[in-house]
Order: structure tokens, then sequence, then C-alpha cells
């Protein structure tokens, strides 16, 4: 009976995008992968038969893609990351098939809810916080673009923790997003490559005379390839993410169980398979240093030996291998690839070392994401030897001859040897993994105009001296498909229906709504539409906080990753000034807002933690205290992920990017919130400096020092104590914070965190205060002109076009990797 309905019309059931075929295909993977009918299936089994059936259609497109390259042979952009936090999966693919009409009506035919099926869907832990997201959003707009690239990274069983507040603290429990499995993914034994650890080297000469060192390993294991198609928007480019997993070489010791070793039968399964069991662990603990180096190891090794696979299937000379590869670090954690690299040439291929280097140094291209000394990657060299003592041996020799050329280059500053040697023997000898990124890069990148001049004013000043050339700047961007068309429909319909559907894929279309910026009804419609995303995040908040919230106030938010750059102390200052306002003159006239905070704090940061604890016990107080009510709440939502930003972006009306200024890269919450209509409130750092520029300064809250004040101000001898007795309200704030008065009368819980401002204040937290106080009663002013504040938010949207990440993927094509489109035909 059902073998008579493969097709419809003219449409198979496994491609076919109509309402009918969706109908047909969900029924018949609910019955033949799930193993239920519609009338005993659950939840889960109704949301994968639905995946499986978008997921045929995305595996269609694949296959003429996979086609259409092997005919082409593109150059090939492969990204190298070690988080992606791509968030769930079927809107997205939905929304870029553009069948998300059709399968509504389709799930609905079946007495089914599209969005609750959406709903159930867990998002992939593979990702923490901006990297990731910055990487997700360069997948989605690589295939936008139609350009050949593979995104290679970890397959985390466990991602990145879940967070849950509990007595106002985070604490962190698993994050088991894999746990009913992955519908979205393809699982590729036959992709399976060795990963060595340990051991030691040893020299011998080939059958030519030539002397060689083989590596023999003290364990090995395997990685093995998971593949997610990625479609672009609008065209039939699928490219692949694919992601390892450790797997050990013998699954199972049948000796040792036959002795009656039952455990030792499985452990080195075990042992194996937690390289690749969880994102980012603690690494404060020495074990935690040795699992991070070997997960970047373990990436890195899989995707260069798949690469160079690739390679061989197209028939050219591995001397070419630049030719057909373009491989993009994305930070310091994939920066092992340079070594690996070399010792997959010059050991398994049997290459010349001048042929290799020349090769690898036009393969790498860096991207550096931070401009905080302590966040550049280094290893102790002991555990360098232990785990990888052949990368070391490459790694000795690359610095030597880049040290012969540093001596040429500067040959009467011997200090310049030091500074820009790999090796950092300061005291304890140290490998620093940015300067071999460096070193083996044809091309270095920050991520913002301003990030990039400090790059080549402070962290990478020495290298930018060495090789000026290699300097660029790539602002980065995110995807509108998923921050503005699936996060915000309401919004992204009224922009089609104004200027028409262009901006989808060319977001600098959007400049066309500056003409209807002061129009009464178009301006009644965004109002609209943005009470309409505040009623929504308000049901959210009660479910997930137990707060109710007022749509009609100003929602205030910051969410980020906790962090004291980050400074989201700095708007609990506020938070508790507006409530000293209120408790001193009960009758004053306040601008009703509800502050939204969102974000996870590291593990082992303590002072983060501690941020996190004084947010919600602030939150605590002002919520039940009786004089407030109607006028401030104070909400903290916990487990911030990219499904509750698309909540979160859309209902916003003030975005807090308030980073002490040259201390954020980027950013890209920024943007995420303006492109929904958000006003931001923020300091001169990152890509706020660009934002600003382009969406006009009488459209943007600024405040606070740049960041060559803040070098000034830290260089002649920085007092907070002189602040805090100079400026009365400011002093209440604190003290108040240090009575004990959000924590129960116990005077010491927030007493590090006081006594750190107080003392040392490396963020300057004190030094704008008193300009963030002035201007956020600008913002209160502002936003009751609803009028104004309504042309602001539509203006801000109007001029986002350049912060799409596809102008970002656009310029490095063709600055960096030098590729082109290449598309791709059903």
């Amino acid at each position: 009976m059902r073998e008579k309905k493969q097709d419809v019309g003219n449409q198979s059931i496994r491609t076919g995008l109509s309402e009918e075929s969706i109908r047909l295909a969900f029924l018949d993977n609910l019955f033949y992968i799930q193993g239920r009918t519609l009338e005993v299936a659950s939840l889960n089994d109704k949301y994968k038969a639905l995946a499986y059936t978008i997921r045929d259609r995305l595996l269609h497109r694949w296959v003429s893609t996979i086609r259409t390259y092997q005919q082409a042979n593109p150059r090939t952009v492969c990204y190298l990351s070690a988080e992606y936090l791509p968030g769930p999966f079927m809107g997205n693919n939905l929304l870029n098939l553009d069948i998300e009409e059709n399968t509504r009506k389709a799930m609905a035919g079946l007495g089914l809810d599209l969005d609750e099926l959406m709903e159930h869907e867990e998002e992939p832990g593979l990702g923490n916080g901006g990297l990731g997201r910055l990487a997700a959003c360069f997948m989605d707009s690589l295939a936008t673009l139609e350009i050949s690239a593979i995104g290679y990274g970890i397959r985390y069983e466990f991602g990145i923790f879940k967070q849950v507040i509990r007595n106002g603290e985070q604490l962190e429990t698993a994050d088991n997003w894999l746990r009913y499995g992955n519908p979205w993914e393809v699982r590729r034994p036959n992709i399976s490559y060795e990963v060595k650890l340990g051991g030691h080297t040893e020299q011998y000469h080939d059958d030519e005379g030539r002397l060689r060192v083989r590596w023999v390993p003290g364990e090995s294991f395997h990685g093995i390839a998971t593949d997610t198609p990625i479609l672009g928007h609008g065209v039939n480019t699928v490219n692949l993410l694919r992601l390892w997993s450790a797997e050990a070489a013998e699954g199972f010791d049948f000796h040792a169980f036959n002795q009656g070793d039952y455990y030792g039968a499985v452990t080195r399964e075990v042992r194996s398979e937690t390289i690749s069991k969880i994102l980012y662990p603690n690494d404060e603990p020495e074990i935690g240093k040795r699992l991070r180096l070997l997960q970047q190891h373990f990436f890195v090794t899989c995707s260069l030996q798949d690469m160079l696979r690739i390679h061989r299937t197209t028939g050219t000379p591995l001397e070419r291998f630049h030719e057909k590869f373009s491989i993009q670090l994305n930070d310091t954690h994939p920066a092992i690839a340079v070594a690996e690299l070399m010792r997959l040439l010059v050991d398994k291929n049997h290459m010349q070392w001048a042929t290799a280097w020349n090769i690898t140094r036009k393969t790498f291209a860096y991207t550096n994401h931070t401009l905080l000394p302590e966040a550049l990657e280094k290893w102790p060299v002991p555990l360098f030897q232990a785990l990888l003592p052949r990368h070391l041996e490459i790694i000795y020799e690359i610095n030597a001859r880049h040290l012969d050329e540093v001596r040429l280059r500067f040959p009467f500053d011997p200090s310049s040897v030091a500074r820009l040697s790999i090796i950092d023997e300061s005291g304890q000898r140290y490998i620093r993994m940015a300067h071999l990124a460096c070193v083996g890069s044809f091309a270095i990148n920050g991520v913002a105009e301003l990030h990039s001049r400090l790059l080549k004013e402070t962290v990478l000043r020495d290298f930018h001296a060495l090789w000026p050339h290699k300097f660029q700047n790539k602002t980065n961007g995110v995807t509108p498909r998923r921050f503005m068309m699936l996060s915000n429909p309401g919004m992204s319909s009224l922009l089609t229906k104004t200027i028409g559907p262009a901006w989808e894929n060319d977001l600098e279309k959007l400049r066309a709504l500056e003409s209807h910026a002061d129009v009464p009804d178009f301006q009644a419609c965004w109002r609209d539409i943005k009470h309409e995303r505040k009623q929504a995040l308000a049901v959210t908040v009660k479910k997930l906080c137990g707060v109710d919230i007022d749509p009609d106030s100003l929602y205030d938010v910051q969410a980020k990753r906790i962090h004291e750059y980050k400074r989201q102390h700095l708007n609990v200052l506020h938070i508790v000034t507006l409530y000293n306002r209120i408790k001193i003159n009960p009758s004053i006239d306040i601008t009703p807002r509800t502050f939204i905070f969102g974000g996870k704090s590291a593990p082992g940061y303590a002072m983060a933690k501690l941020m996190i604890r004084l947010i919600n016990a602030v939150g605590e107080v002002v919520n039940r205290d009786p004089d407030v009510a109607g006028r401030l709440k104070v909400v903290f939502l916990p487990n911030f992920s990219v499904k509750l930003g698309h909540g979160l972006y859309p209902a916003a009306d003030l975005s807090q990017q308030i980073s002490t200024a040259g201390k954020e890269a980027s950013g890209t919450g920024n943007m995420k919130f303006s492109m929904n209509g958000a006003l931001t409130i923020g300091t001169l750092d990152g890509a706020n400096v660009e934002i600003r520029d382009e969406v006009g300064a009488e459209n943007f809250f600024l405040f606070g020092l740049a960041s060559e004040e803040v070098d000034r101000t830290l260089a002649e001898g920085y007092r907070p104590w002189d602040i805090y007795k100079s400026n009365p309200e400011l002093k209440g704030v604190l003290d108040l914070i240090s009575s004990g008065m959000f924590s129960h009368g116990d005077r010491s819980v927030f007493q590090p965190l006081i006594d750190n401002l107080l003392r040392h204040d490396p963020y300057l937290l004190l030094a704008d205060y008193a300009p963030y106080i002035t201007c956020q009663e600008q913002v209160s002013v502002a936003y009751r002109d609803t009028a104004q504040w309504t042309r602001m938010s539509i203006l801000n949207v109007a001029r986002m076009g350049k912060f799409s990440s596809d102008r970002t993927i656009a310029e490095y094509c063709r600055d960096i990797w030098k590729v082109k489109p290449t598309p791709v035909a059903l």
C-alpha cells in the first residue's frame, strides 16, 4: 500500500517540497525509521521523523554539491575551530529550504504543532559563546555564498555545561545533548584516522639514504567522522560540518577479559573516548591542561589527514596542496596544525623541509580573537614533550629558522629574539601558540577595526613590525537568517512587505527602510511587533525564573559570557543606584525597567561566579520590595543559549555593551540586538565603534573612557578608592552591598568583589560609573519619547548591513582565501 505513494504529482516523497510530499515523507519516516505509528508515537518520535524528512531534502542537495565539487575541483576553505554553536537545526533548515509554511500545514493536517516539534529539539552543545557562534554563522554564510567549505571540529558527547541557578549561584551539570541521538548527523565509520600520543622519536635513513624521523607513540586511538549538512539560504549548496569522535583502536581487550581483568578489558576504550567527551574541561588542574591539549591535537590531526585524503582523490601533486585548500585557524586552539601539517608532509610523505614549509605557510591563515595576554594559549614544554614529542622537535626547528630571520631583520635589537620566539623562556618554558600561528600563517586578522589596530600596537606588535603585510582586519558579522528571519518573523515579514525580499541575502538593502523611519503607520506596526516579542519573552521569564515582568517597561538586556571585563557588575551598580534613589525618595519618577541578564561563567572563575550571585541577590531584594513595585525588576535567565537568544534579541529595547574599552575583540551580541531594533548603550570597544559609525552617533548611547584613556589612566596610577570617596552616590551603592543588604545580613559574601573594586578595579568600573549613570538617565528620557525611540530603533536596523556575516565571508574570500563561488544545480 505504502509503495504506491512514492511520488506525489511530479515530486518524490523523499525530496519533494510540497505539503503532501512532506506529510507522506513524515509518515514514512515515523513508520520505517522510528518504528511507530502516529497514534502511539512519542513527541521525540515525531520530532525525529520530521527531522529525517527535512534531512532527506538536505541530502539531495548535498549529493549534488559533492558531484559539482568533484567536477569543478574548486579551492576549498577548511575552517578549523574547537567550537561550533549552531543552535537548533530544524527551524533554520526549514527557512533555508523555504518549506516552513508547507511543513506547518502538513503537520497541522496530522494534528501536530510544528512549534512544539521545533521546541523539542536539543541544542547541540558544541560551543561556549561568541567564538563558536561566529564559526556557525560563517558556515551559514559560506554555503549561502556558494563557497566550497568544510568546517572541522570535535563532536563533544557532553557540550558546554548546563547552567543551573540554585540559591542565586551558578552550578554546572552535564549537558547531555545527545541522549536521544542526533537525527541531523551522518556517521562515517569508514572515514577514520589514527591519532598518536606520547612515546618517543627515532632517527633512521630512508631508501635514498636521507635522514628521517619516525614517531613511535606510547598509545594511539582513532578519530571517526560525523557529518552534518549545512545548507545555504536560497541556493542548493550544502557544505559539511565534519566533527570527530574519539574511539579506541581496539575497543575491547578480549585477552584481558579472559584473564578476569574485566575493568582492564575496557580501560583503553574509556580512556580514548574521554578525548571527545566534554567541551573545554576546566584546565586549572594539570589533568585538565593535558586533556585540552589532547583535544586540540586530536581534531587537528584528523582534519589534516582528511584533507590529504581528499587531495589525493583530485590527482594533483601534493606540492600543490595549498592551491586546493585554504585553512583558517579560528583562534589559537587549532594552531598545533602548523606543526602537524609539517609532520605529515615531512615524516609521512617524505617531503623536503623547505618544500613542506613553503606549502604550510601558503595554506594557513590565523584569526586572533583576544587582546588579553593571559588568554593567548601557551603550553608547558614538559607537557608538550610528554604528549607530542615529535611536534616539539618540529616546533624547535621552525623556531630556529624563524629566529634566524628575526636576527637578520632586527640586527640591532637582540631583545626582539626573545619577544618573537615561539618558546617563552622568561621562566618556566612554554610553547606560545599565537606565535606559532603567526609564524606559520600567510595572513593574520583581527575581528574589528579597533581590535585589529590594537593587535598591531600591543600583543602582536613585534610580529607586525616583522611582517606588516600579513595583517588585515575582518570585522565580524552574524547571519541575518537565524538572527532576524528565524528569531523575529514578524519584523522580517514587515521588512519584506515594505522593501521586498532582497535584504535576506544582501543586508545593505535594509537602507531602504530609512525613508519609513518617520512614517506614523510604519512606526505603529514596528512597535506592535516589538511589544508582541516582549510579551512572548515575559512568558519565558515567568516559566524559567518565576518572575512576572511588564512588557510595557524598558527591557534593559545584557546577555553574554560572564567576565569582569564585560562588566556585568557595572550594570548591577546602576540597578542598586536606582534602588537607592527610590528608597531615599519613594515618590521619585523613574522610567520603569526590567533588567535581564544571561550568560555563563567558566566553572573555575570565582569572581565571575560571584558576579552571578550578586545579580541574583539584588534581584531577590528588588523584586520583593513593594517600594519599587512597577518600576524595577531584575531577572537572570539560566543556561543562556542560541534558542533563548531567539526570544531575547527581538524583545530587547536596550542592549548593554559596556566592556572596558580595548578589551573586547569584537562582540557579536551587539550586532544581534541592533539587527532586531534594540538601541545600544556602550563604550568605544570592539565592534561597538563601527556600529556607532554605521547607525549614527545620535542613535547610540555612548559613555566611558576610550582605549587610549584607559591605558593612560592605568599608567598614571589609577586610584579607585579616591573615586569611591569623592562620589557620594557611588559610595552609597558599594556600602549598601557591603552591608549585607543583598546577602541576608552576611557582610562577607560580596566583600571579595567590593575589595577588588576599591583596591584594584582592573577594568575601571569606578572610573566609568558616573558617565554610565548619566548616560542611563539619557536612555530613560529618550524611552519616554515613543516616536523618537521608534525612529532610532528603525534606523538601527536599517543601517546594520555591514554586520552580516555574508559581508565578512565575502571579504575573507576576496582578501585571504582567494576563492570564488561554485554554484550547484540540482
